[in-house]
């Protein structure tokens, strides 16, 4: 069942990452973000190759229909999708790769499961804010914005992990 309403749940998500960059800046301090997990949890059965293809794709629809800044979210998303199997591996075990079978909160436990996502959330923002910057922000105006973005990304970012991986067991 996972496999057949992955997808659909990826376009609706994509279109409220949309929503989310046109309507809803709270303030400069604060980018939500729900891309780095959408890309963590495409399945595993999908190589590295088709994890950047959807990601670039992702990236481009999410520029062109709310950020304004073309390829900022492509550019730092790109990068998620070539870690996402080593990070994956690294956290979950060689097993998950292996059997190409899917994580999910249940499965791993939320601990495991809300490292993958501090690690891709935060390799994420350091790329989107170092190009959204571009130099003319100071350090701590930054580090104060991935704080708060960071924060912010990992409260949204479970429920989606928990919308995009469930468990098949239940």
């Amino acid at each position: 069942m996972r496999q057949q309403y992955f997808f659909v749940y990826y376009v609706l998500l994509t279109a409220i990452q949309v929503l989310l960059g046109n309507y809803f800046t709270f303030s400069p301090y604060l980018m939500v973000t729900l891309l780095p997990v959408m890309v963590l949890c495409i399945p595993t059965k999908y190589h590295t190759v088709w994890a950047l293809l959807i990601a670039f794709a992702t990236g481009m629809v999410v520029d062109l229909l709310s950020e304004g800044i073309l390829g900022i979210n492509t550019f730092a998303l790109v990068p998620v999708a070539l870690v996402r199997r080593s990070v994956c591996q690294a956290i979950f075990g060689d097993e998950l790769i292996t059997r190409q079978d899917d994580f999910s909160i249940r499965k791993y436990g939320i601990g495991k499961v809300l490292f993958a996502i501090v690690i891709v959330h935060s390799l994420f923002l350091v790329l989107y804010l170092w190009a959204d910057a571009a130099g003319a922000r100071t350090f701590s105006f930054n580090a104060l914005r991935f704080a708060c973005s960071l924060a912010a990304g990992l409260l949204l970012s479970v429920f989606v992990a928990e919308i995009l991986t469930p468990d098949d067991r239940r």
